[in-house]
């Protein structure tokens, strides 16, 4: 028979609230997981570029595009040794797609037909070895891609300046330690001739020029 007493049908709900709160008691973990440092070989280098893209790379043995993966594209600056490398990840997984230096020989173009996409060639290191790849990167916008042409462009053209530099001054102090070898020779010898012209006087050549003396004082 239900009951008419509104009072008692609150009073059974709150007894039914006040068993499923909370008594105070600690329940002490079975595993205590402590924070793990991650590293992700990226703490040493400044990020000089940072855009999402699709990355695709060409297999040659099916002849066609395969895709690497979605994320973000970086262009990263070691602090230290100065090189830049080209790394990309999976935005989900972030396994690496793509790993490679910017070298001075690098040449990067537009993809035929769509003006949002670049490709290039490069040895990469994305799969723990080194192998000659081609890549294709997709952006979502035109700019984004000029963006990243540029910056790669630039890069590569101030390696080959630096690189450029170094050769001519190592041409030049290989000049310079050349003449010093040169002069040091000459020195040399300059000093063996002088000897050998003190050492070429004969006895006899010292007797007569005493004689020619003698014979041109004037006599008594």
């Amino acid at each position: 028979m239900a009951s008419s007493n509104p009072d008692r049908g609150d009073e059974a709900a709150e007894s039914a609230a006040g068993e499923d709160e909370d008594t105070g008691a600690q329940i002490t973990p079975i595993v205590i997981l402590s924070e793990v440092a991650v590293t992700t070989g990226e703490e040493d280098e400044d990020v000089l570029l940072d855009l999402k893209s699709k990355l695709y790379r060409f297999d040659k043995e099916g002849n066609l595009w395969k895709e690497r993966g979605t994320g973000n594209v970086k262009l990263l600056k070691h602090r230290e040794t100065g090189k830049v490398r080209l790394v990309m990840r999976q935005a989900k997984t972030l396994k690496i797609c793509a790993n490679h230096l910017v070298l001075p020989s690098m040449k990067i173009q537009e993809h035929a037909g769509n003006d949002k996409s670049c490709v290039w060639h490069a040895a990469d290191f994305a799969d723990g070895e080194l192998k000659e790849e081609m890549f294709c990167i997709r952006f979502g916008s035109v700019g984004n891609c000029r963006n990243f042409i540029e910056m790669v462009e630039g890069i590569a053209e101030s390696l080959q300046k630096s690189a450029a530099e170094e050769s001519k001054e190592s041409s030049d102090a290989a000049d310079l330690l050349l003449n010093l070898r040169v002069d040091n020779g000459k020195e040399t010898k300059t000093a063996e001739e002088v000897l050998s012209a003190a050492d070429s006087t004969k006895p006899e050549d010292a007797k007569s020029t005493t004689q020619t003396k003698a014979e041109e004082q004037p006599k008594e």
